[in-house]
């Protein structure tokens, strides 16, 4: 049934959608194939729920505030749907793979019209129809594990895009709701992702972030992403970044590609997690620290002047004191450019989620402030090390901060601010760096 006709002969003409994305860059790609569906149906886009038709929530369940922060928006809702019943409110995305949610939204949040998961967003026209139609409330609680190709997009930014490469992840680390909510690993075909690739090109793309859980793991590992990587960056795309990489599975190849070409950026996130071998055999993270610091000195060897990041948990059940001090001391020895910090959160039906604490609250929020204090004198130390160097920087917009300057990146991934005209938008640029922050740096156009 073609759904999309269907539906143009029911709505209305001029109806906009207001969607709400949390979480990683998956969801962020994810919500791009969301607005590319709505839009063919012939929906506009809206920032104001008071003037949406259509209000989609596109969630995430790696953090229980990530949860909270959509409950709480959701019951914000109520007196709106109350005023305006023809309002649509859907949820979609990792939350929406969960039981437990899904028996929440039923029970408790009414105002909730349509619940879908990750792989079902080629079925939107249809929860939609079928809603309107009979006005019962939708609940797609069944995906299959296939991979949808052609689900259209529709992209806010015309510098940058993502592009996943495969879905879902097999590694199961023991506090992680992934491969219970995305499902196992499968991959694109590699024409595929090529091929988007030089469809974004034509269309004035700059950079593309190659996306998935795990992106070593791509066609079963070994040397697939690498040669992968091979073929993107023969496309002639001016940067290429991917994401995420379990340090496990990067493969000398990768190293290899990344430093052989010039449009691979030379920027890895690499999360480590905790520095404590104890901590990580607990995480089921399949590595150690002294391993970890080995394939640091592989990659730095090849690319000297790569730019790290990484993730690091607070207050794993297991971890002690003694296991944090390894975690700082893993810090200061790798000294990553940026981290991505957490406090622990608990998944339900992850095997963490059963684990006693061995630290109190208060122990977990100093041993972070720490681990806070420690990261961010480090990223100082290695931004000042920038000072008076010029910088190739892609332009991505206007400076949230100052109309006059924009913004960008540089090919380590730092921000960088600059007085510069609106036209540059798009293009990259040498920047030279006049003043810098923890967090981004400041320059001046050459």
């Amino acid at each position: 049934m073609d759904y999309i006709k269907r539906l143009s002969e029911i709505t209305d003409k001029n109806q906009l959608a207001l969607i709400h994305t949390f979480g990683c860059q998956q969801n962020e790609n994810d919500s791009e194939k969301i607005a590319g569906v709505l839009h063919e149906i012939g929906y506009g886009f809206t920032d104001d729920a008071n003037k949406a038709s259509l209000i989609i929530f596109n969630t995430c369940a790696i953090r229980e505030n990530a949860e909270k922060k959509v409950y709480g928006m959701l019951g914000a809702l109520k007196p709106l749907k109350e005023m305006r019943p023809n309002l649509i409110i859907a949820l979609c995305g990792c939350m929406a793979n969960e039981e437990k949610n899904i028996k929440k939204i039923k029970s408790t949040f009414k105002q909730v019209d349509i619940v879908f998961g990750t792989n079902s967003i080629q079925e939107l026209p249809r929860f939609i129809y079928e809603y309107l139609s009979g006005s019962n409330r939708v609940f797609c609680t069944t995906e299959d594990e296939l991979i949808h190709e052609d689900i259209p997009y529709f992209r806010k930014d015309s510098v940058k895009a993502g592009v996943p490469i495969m879905y879902g992840c097999n590694n199961f680390c023991t506090y992680c709701i992934v491969p219970y909510v995305r499902g196992r690993e499968r991959s694109r075909a590699e024409g595929d992702v090529v091929e988007d690739v030089k469809k974004l090109i034509a269309d004035g793309c700059r950079e593309v972030m190659l996306l998935g859980q795990n992106v070593n793991s791509y066609n079963g590992g070994g040397d697939a992403f690498a040669n992968l990587l091979q073929k993107v960056a023969d496309t002639g795309i001016d940067r290429i970044r991917f994401m995420t990489s379990h340090p496990k599975d990067i493969s000398d190849s990768v190293i290899r590609v990344m430093a052989e070409n010039k449009n691979i950026c030379k920027s890895l996130h690499l999360p480590l997690q905790a520095g404590s071998d104890a901590v990580l055999k607990s995480m089921n993270r399949k590595y150690t620290s002294e391993w970890f610091l080995q394939k640091v000195d592989k990659i730095r060897d090849k690319m000297p002047d790569i730019a790290l990041t990484t993730d690091i948990i607070v207050g794993f059940p297991s971890e002690t004191n003694d296991d944090f001090e390894k975690t700082l001391d893993m810090l200061r020895k790798v000294r990553f450019d940026m981290i991505y910090s957490f406090i622990f959160s608990p998944r339900s039906g992850t095997p963490a989620a059963k684990m006693p604490f061995v630290l109190s609250d208060d122990e977990i929020k100093a041993n972070f402030e720490r681990l806070l204090e420690v990261q961010n004198e480090i990223s100082l130390e290695k931004n000042k090390a920038l000072t008076g160097k010029t910088e190739l920087v892609l332009v991505e917009g206007e400076s949230k901060t100052n109309p006059h300057f924009m913004t960008g990146r540089t090919e380590g991934n730092k921000i960088v601010n600059f007085p510069a005209p609106h036209s540059l938008k798009g293009e990259i640029v040498p920047v030279k760096i006049v003043k810098v922050g923890t967090f981004s740096l400041e320059g001046e156009l050459i």
